[in-house]
């Protein structure tokens, strides 16, 4: 590859995916800068935007060859008022659609623009195998009507020509943050449970794993449209916490946590671990990727053997 075509633009560039996907795009020799609404602080160039108000620094879109648009406030923070849940739309909707504009507006030499969305948008589906041609749940259900409307947000630069994938993102398992630090400290102070019914499926992806296929998406133009972002082996609630509790060497002593107690302590919020989403990865598979971590076990144990 030419070093021309060297530089990234990461939008949500400081948080947990983001922070990652940096590290291994400058160790594969990119540069790499980041979309933020505070001031430049550590290693990475930043431009400043700010999608609430639609302003962006002028030479941003200018900048990369490659947009990875990761930007969005989390899910998982703090019970879903109706002022959270703007936020939650708006950041992923909003950016996304600022992106867009400046792509439509202004000079630049983007080859490929990689868009985050979310399984959520398949919506709880029990046990049924969700891949790709799944059409979103209704949009009553918030979690998918948010990835719904991101995603249409980004179908508007496929529409500029530029080649665009969408890849929608499992849970991402790292333990710098994200769900993993939640679902583990209750398990760390033996007071691990199963939740709900423990029979709902989470598909998840090693975070690694997730940055590899991000770069992959980037570099081959082979890749475009819409993928699921998960390992090949979804497993329940119930395979997940006792295979977590076997890595820490920890018993499970407690009874599943019932749904109603869920609902009672994190209110809407509870649908992120109640739904079930068991989601295919056939099409990044037969696209040529390779998992590092395929298994979960595998995958959690690397994660915690440097905390041992």
């Amino acid at each position: 590859m030419k070093q021309s075509l060297r530089k990234v633009l990461i939008s949500g560039g400081r948080g947990l995916i983001g922070m990652r996907l940096s590290e291994m795009l400058i160790d594969a020799g990119y540069e790499v800068a980041h979309l933020s609404r505070q001031t430049s602080r550590g290693h990475y160039c930043s431009f400043r935007w700010d999608p609430a108000t639609g302003q962006i620094d002028e030479g941003a879109i200018a900048y990369p060859d490659y947009v990875v648009n990761l930007a969005g406030s989390s899910v998982s923070e703090g019970k879903w008022t109706e002022e959270r849940k703007r936020d939650i739309m708006a950041s992923r909707v909003g950016g996304t659609n600022l992106l867009a504009r400046e792509l439509r507006e202004k000079p630049h030499h983007v080859k490929a623009f990689i868009s985050a969305s979310a399984i959520g948008i398949y919506g709880d589906a029990n046990g049924r195998l969700l891949d790709e041609t799944t059409p979103p749940a209704p949009a009553d259900d918030f979690l998918a009507d948010v990835a719904t409307q991101w995603e249409q947000a980004a179908h508007q630069v496929a529409e500029l020509g530029i080649r665009t994938v969408v890849t929608r993102i499992g849970i991402v398992l790292s333990h710098e943050g994200g769900a993993l630090p939640q679902i583990a400290r209750p398990i760390k102070l033996l007071a691990g449970a199963a939740l709900g019914s423990g029979k709902q499926y989470m598909s998840w992806v090693h975070i690694d794993d997730l940055c590899r296929l991000i770069i992959q998406m980037m570099e081959e133009t082979e890749w475009q449209g819409t993928y699921n972002a998960v390992a090949p082996n979804p497993v329940t609630n119930q395979e997940f916490t006792t295979i977590l509790a076997d890595v820490l060497h920890r018993p499970l002593v407690l009874p599943k946590v019932p749904e109603f107690g869920l609902k009672l302590m994190m209110g809407e919020m509870s649908e992120i671990v109640l739904a079930s989403q068991r989601v295919s990865a056939q099409k990044v598979l037969q696209q040529g990727f390779q998992f590092e971590y395929p298994l979960l076990k595998p995958a959690l144990e690397a994660l915690y053997s440097d905390q041992e």
